[in-house]
């Protein structure tokens, strides 16, 4: 196999620099080379032209290969370093290789050189092609983040929408229709009893309507959170969860309503939405505390159930959809969820987001 490679090659003996050409001629390769002497020249062939391999003497007069190999670490960090030199004893050879150095052949047995500098290379290319590999994968992770941002936004937007809509347009409308039942509820002959029956019957099913357009509208987008903020929505959220479950839901918040911004408030409060959704279907707890709380400039919300306690298969596990959407809410928002549980003794869900920095007003800034 033939490969085309530029060499940067720190040596100071011409007939050294030259058998190692030899060398690698000799086993098949194709390649420039660049010898350098001194710091500075290596310094700036790197600046110049980045090789694709690095060889170098072990001592020099002026320089020295560990200096060399630490100043390719930082500034060409995944090129192949090998040292050539005839000075370097074993337990020098493996310190290099700790210390980052590709590998080490002796200059009386060049014939290594080859397999050696194949060997380098064959790694660089896997090493580069993982990196770009990992790259590729990060892009489309952060697309995928962004999408996923997006359609939570849109979805809150429609949300938002719908139940202005069911509310205001629907209410509006049913309100109006137990407007005209009253009055003709009052204009029937009253020696009509199947009629009369028959009208407090129909007012009160729209009355139920009603309750039931209310409870429509308030799931799919509740008007405290906008309204009043996240303090006075979990509050009411925990409420509406102790009364429809029966579990007792306690709350401590020990802060001042404080608005967030929509995202964050949005964030946490679905959250602690789909956690309380969990504790009624695989939890069988009897008690809930919640506890929200800013902390070194973090807002966490702290969510404790006294049920049979999530297990660690289950945190992990692909198919906690429910989780994986709580952790991907977070991460959102720069966040991490953690799920701790103990068999027996309860779960704890822990949110954690940090807070955006407060700006001074102008007039504030000395």
């Amino acid at each position: 196999m033939q490969l085309s490679i530029h060499i940067l090659h720190l040596e100071d003996n011409v007939a050294h620099a030259e058998l190692t050409k030899i060398a690698l001629r000799d086993s098949g390769f194709i390649f420039t080379s660049c010898r350098v002497e001194t710091k500075e020249e290596f310094i700036q062939q790197l600046a110049t032209r980045p090789p694709d391999l690095i060889l170098s003497d072990y001592t020099l007069p002026t320089f020295d290969g560990l200096a060399a190999l630490r100043i390719a670490q930082v500034t060409t960090p995944e090129v192949p370093f090998i040292f050539i030199t005839g000075t370097m004893g074993e337990e020098v050879a493996i310190e290099t290789m700790k210390i980052g150095a590709t590998d080490y052949v002796l200059k009386n047995r060049l014939t290594r050189l080859g397999p050696s500098v194949q060997r380098a290379w064959r790694e660089s290319m896997e090493r580069r092609d993982r990196q770009q590999a990992e790259e590729k994968l990060r892009h489309s992770n952060e697309q995928l983040r962004a999408l996923t941002a997006h359609l939570h936004h849109v979805r809150e937007e429609e949300r938002t929408r719908i139940a202005r809509q069911v509310h205001d347009e629907l209410g509006q409308a049913l309100t109006e229709l137990k407007l005209d039942l009253s009055w003709l509820a009052v204009h029937l002959p009253r020696g009509n009893q199947t009629l009369q029956k028959k009208t407090r019957a129909l007012s009160d099913c729209i009355d139920s309507t009603i309750q039931i357009v209310r409870r429509i509208a308030t799931e799919l987008r509740p008007g405290i959170l906008d309204n009043l903020g996240l303090i006075a929505a979990i509050e009411w959220q925990a409420q509406e969860f102790q009364l429809r479950t029966g579990i007792l839901c306690t709350t401590f918040m020990p802060m001042n309503e404080t608005m967030w911004g929509p995202d964050i408030a949005t964030t946490f409060f679905r959250i602690f939405q789909e956690t309380l959704n969990n504790i009624i279907l695989h939890a069988t707890a009897t008690r809930v505390e919640v506890t929200l709380a800013e902390q070194a400039d973090q807002l966490v919300l702290v969510i404790r159930d006294n049920g049979r306690g999530i297990a660690k298969s289950e945190i992990t596990s692909a198919r906690s959809i429910g989780l994986i959407g709580m952790r991907e809410r977070a991460i959102l928002l720069h966040g991490g969820v953690t799920f701790v549980g103990h068999p027996g003794e309860g779960t704890s869900v822990t949110v954690r987001i940090p807070l955006p920095a407060t700006e001074l007003p102008p007039e504030a800034v000395p």
